[in-house]
């Protein structure tokens, strides 16, 4: 998408950030499975402690999309292992779906795997979010039900890899 720029987050877009990662999830409905989630996707600096933040920003400098890129054994890894580079919240405001945001940062996680070296990207996404999942494997994703999971009661988080 060469209309959308993706880069490093700036602080200053966190508030941004949060609201934009909030609103894809609640568009999802994950808020009816698990709503205490909320306040843990508004909290961007907490996240930028511990991960790689991107962001997608459009050509008015909007926040569109953003994903956390986290090392294994970080406070926010939940299934990398060594060797391996995870990636989470990943959210595309609804203004901006269907134009490739999504893609150019799933497409920005990986070239970061690649410049770091590692074996495998890996992702945990909510068992109902099925665009999401036609796009990984549209990318060369494939499924990694080894590590599936269920954090709560009614969330079901299916794994998926990409090799390198």
């Amino acid at each position: 998408m060469s209309e959308v720029e993706i880069r490093p987050a700036r602080r200053e877009e966190f508030d941004a950030v949060g609201e934009v990662t909030v609103e894809a999830y609640r568009i999802e409905g994950f808020f009816e499975t698990d709503a205490a989630y909320e306040a843990k996707l508004r909290d961007v600096s907490g996240r930028a402690e511990h991960a790689e933040l991107l962001v997608a920003v459009d050509p008015d400098g909007q926040v569109v999309g953003s994903v956390a890129i986290v090392q294994p054994g970080s406070e926010l890894s939940e299934i990398s292992q060594p060797g391996e580079l995870e990636f989470r919240m990943l959210a595309v405001a609804e203004a901006a779906r269907g134009r490739g945001v999504g893609e150019a940062l799933t497409q920005a996680v990986l070239d970061r795997g690649r410049e770091l070296g590692v074996e495998r990207v890996v992702l945990s996404s909510l068992d109902v979010m099925r665009k999401a999942h036609r796009l990984y494997e549209r990318l060369g994703f494939r499924r990694l039900p080894g590590r599936d999971w269920h954090p709560h009661p009614g969330v079901n988080l299916i794994a998926y890899e990409y090799g390198f």
